[in-house]
């Protein structure tokens, strides 16, 4: 009976991995099932629909799963409709697809070699995946038109369709590393597991979760050649279309649509589907006059369009006079001999007071997106008042909306905005909003990291908190949401010279860092917080991001050498400090750091050493953790019986009433899953079958809940070894069939461990030898 496998692979794959750990072929699950092989084939290479219930239960019932297996087949077939995306089975997507307009025009050969294009994607023809730039002028439409056909095409793609902002304008782009780290969490891919990648594995399990899905990826607003070309797939059904204001001339492969201005015929049609008809119809040379004037740029027509539209006493002649009038253009953001901002400035002036100030003060926003908090703090109003004045600029064409309850200003329109700031605003006014700005935003990231420290937790109540901090999972969500902005507010507070301000903050992130190790902000935190205790005098200070440095090198970055050196550098500063905790934790790090990479004699005397200094400051919660890798590196080298000492050391000072309120209980439940994965080790290498199955069953499911596939896939191998040394043939065989079902990324020894273990038992024979490596 299937008890071990988990639902977060789509439908397909879910039934395929069924169907291999049950040994059978389409042909026999067909006859066992009664549905056809044809029918099976299409369901796993995600070609078919939805599948009807009674598919399903004929499908269980042909690979005779248990009640809760059949359950989880179910809900990966519901999952599996169209328009669901891979990540919906655990979490929201952060990458889903913007609102498209609802009254788009024009495009019509773009269309229609896009959708050709998409046809190719569907068929799988060639080595590779068919891909499209698309480029153009700014305020061309070039995102519209790609949203438009990853609409349309949504339906059809049972994966969905997804699309990542590659902020090519910024001062900094989005690194393709970055993008790939993210389209794997939107891809149903475990945070941690992604944090434990190099760069290279990285993109290589991209490559490989993108070759399995039928969908549309839109790579907004590229920046260049080299930012783009490691995220075009190399096989499978992934379309990809990219936008940018360049060519992109040095990718090969792709196909380029290049969207010029509309022409006469698409500018009315425009115009009639915002302004109305009847209103067109009626001054058919008046809206041939507004459509040149705006130089038949979609984002131009649509913001004089929307202007005329609320203002329905006016002619489109009036309309068309404002905009002849040359003295009332602003020049700032002409794109070539493209009047942008003549339809910009107009309908900025027909803003009510309270919404242009809005307008004007979003440009200080330093994120691609915000959410209402932020825009109501720079404001300086209410929450209610400043989603109304949000909305308001919505309708003005003025503003857009963003992934989930979020907006975001155009580029074109950031830039005016900034421009009508500067000069209506002054450099006073503009001075005490960025503060107000920043102070919030930094505020709030004190208070959510801390969430996740032991010695804060929840922050006091608040009723004037603009964001809900209920809980760690809010936290978090706001942490990674405002991102951007939190980040470039804490780049500013440290380029001011605020170093007791950059301190507080990455050392309120400390906690909530393991969480989110794939972000890449870590690395910049701890080297601008270790920066800041220079900079304060604080030798103490700066060991504490020192040793956070460290780790954010190894873990985040892959930088061994560099991480080595800081810890060593901290474990120096804290010498000179006399803080005993830190220099405890400088040779945690360095445990850590040469155990990284098997280099164990220095790892043990390093790890020695940070236990007698956490012991000297009485701090069990270091003391515990340096434990675990003392117990790896004794079972590393040979020395079991010491090994399984410090195992029950470790479980002994866990249970001490003494140390209840000491250790808390994330702490304690992630001490005692590592030291007890690591103590099977070596009892698997004893021969010790009992005791290890016995340790083994009380942490098996619990790396699959923190995404740690490889550390699940050799607890259900090693359990199910010591099951069938054991004579527990049954319970064995369920073990290696979970094992084989563990979700895609596991190393293929472990599978063919697996594999090899469940032949001996049905042929009825010894289980072969393994090697219990960590």
């Amino acid at each position: 009976m299937e008890t071990g496998v988990g639902i977060a692979a789509p439908f397909g794959r879910l039934l395929r991995a069924l169907r291999q750990s049950r040994r059978l072929t389409i042909e026999e699950l067909a006859e066992a099932s009664g549905v056809s092989g044809r029918a099976i084939g299409d369901m796993e290479r995600g070609r078919s629909r939805r599948p009807h219930r009674g598919t399903i239960t004929a499908l269980a019932q042909g690979l005779e799963l248990d009640e809760a297996a059949h359950a989880r087949l179910l809900a990966a077939a519901r999952a599996a409709r169209p328009g669901v995306r891979p990540a919906e089975s655990g979490r929201a997507s952060s990458h889903t697809l913007p609102r498209g307009v609802r009254d788009f025009v024009g495009r019509q050969g773009e269309l229609t070699a896009l959708r050709a294009l998409a046809q190719e994607a569907a068929e799988g023809h060639g080595t590779a995946p068919p891909a499209a730039v698309l480029f153009g002028p700014p305020g061309s439409g070039k995102t519209t038109l790609a949203v438009r056909v990853a609409e349309e095409l949504a339906s059809s793609c049972p994966d969905g369709a997804f699309l990542v902002d590659m902020r090519g304008l910024d001062e900094r782009p989005l690194p393709p590393e970055q993008a790939v780290a993210r389209l794997l969490g939107s891809w149903g891919v475990a945070d941690a597991e992604v944090a434990r990648m190099s760069d290279a594995e990285r993109l290589a399990r991209y490559q490989e979760v993108g070759a399995g899905l039928h969908a549309v990826l839109v790579l907004d607003n590229a920046a260049g050649e080299a930012q783009v070309r490691p995220l075009l797939p190399r096989a499978g059904r992934l379309l990809v279309l990219v936008t940018s204001r360049r060519t992109l001339a040095g990718l090969e492969g792709v196909r380029r649509v290049e969207l010029g201005v509309l022409d006469r015929r698409e500018s009315a049609a425009l115009l009639r589907a915002v302004v109305g008809a009847g209103r067109v119809d009626a001054e058919p040379e008046a809206a041939d006059v507004v459509t040149e004037l705006c130089g038949h740029l979609p984002l131009a027509l649509r913001v004089a369009a929307n202007w005329a539209a609320t203002r329905a006493n006016w002619s489109l002649g009036r309309l068309a006079d404002r905009l002849a009038d040359e003295d009332r253009r602003l020049d700032a953001l002409s794109a070539g001999d493209l009047r942008v901002n003549s339809a910009f400035a107009l309908s900025y002036s027909r803003l009510a007071p309270e919404a242009a100030r809005m307008f004007r003060l979003l440009s200080l926003v330093p994120g691609t997106d915000f959410g209402v908090a932020p825009a109501a703090v720079v404001a300086g109003v209410p929450l209610p008042d400043a989603e109304d004045l949000l909305e308001e600029l919505l309708e003005a064409g003025l503003l857009m909306t963003s992934r989930q309850d979020r907006y975001r200003l155009h580029d074109l329109l950031r830039l005016y905005a900034h421009c009508r700031h500067r000069s209506e605003d002054g450099e006073q006014r503009s001075a005490a909003a960025r503060s107000r700005l920043r102070n919030w935003l930094l505020d709030t990231a004190v208070l959510a990291g801390r969430w996740y420290e032991p010695d804060y937790g929840a922050p006091p109540p608040d009723p004037g908190r603009l964001v809900a901090l209920d809980d760690r999972e809010r936290a978090a969500h706001w942490i990674k949401a405002e991102s951007d902005n939190w980040l470039a507010a804490f780049r500013e507070a440290a380029e001011n010279g605020e170093h007791a301000r950059v301190a507080e903050v990455a050392e309120a992130m400390h906690w909530f860092s393991d969480h989110w190790a794939s972000s890449g902000h870590w690395v910049e935190v701890y080297e601008r917080a270790a920066a800041a205790g220079a900079a304060l005098g604080d030798a103490g200070l700066e060991a504490t991001h020192r040793n956070y440095l460290a780790w954010a090198y190894w873990v985040c970055a892959h930088r061994h050498d560099e991480a080595v050196a800081a810890a060593r550098c901290a474990l120096r500063l804290a010498g000179e400090a006399g803080e005993v905790r830190q220099q405890a934790w400088a040779h945690a790090y360095l445990g850590w750091l040469h155990d990284a990479v098997d280099d164990l004699p220095p790892a043990a005397d390093h790890y020695g050493r940070a236990m007698e200094l956490f012991s000297a400051a009485d701090d069990v919660n270091g003391y515990l953790q340096v434990a675990c890798g003392v117990l790896r590196v004794l079972g590393g080298t040979g020395r079991a019986r010491a090994a399984v000492d410090t195992y029950r050391n470790i479980r002994e000072a866990l249970a001490d009433p003494r140390h209840h309120d000491r250790i808390p209980p994330n702490v304690r439940e992630f001490t005692l899953l590592t030291a007890t994965y690591s103590v099977s080790f070596v009892l698997l290498d004893q021969g010790s079958w009992r005791e290890a199955a016995d340790a083994l069953l009380t942490i098996r499911g619990q790396f699959e809940a923190r995404g740690w596939h490889k550390q699940a896939s050799k607890v259900h191998l090693h359990l199910a070894h010591a099951l069938a040394r054991l004579g527990e043939r049954d319970e064995a065989a369920a073990e290696y069939r979970a094992a084989l079902a563990t979700a895609d990324g596991v190393p293929a020894d472990v599978h063919d461990a697996a594999r090899a273990g469940l032949a001996a038992l049905t042929e009825d024979r010894p289980a072969p030898a393994l090697r219990f490596e960590r």
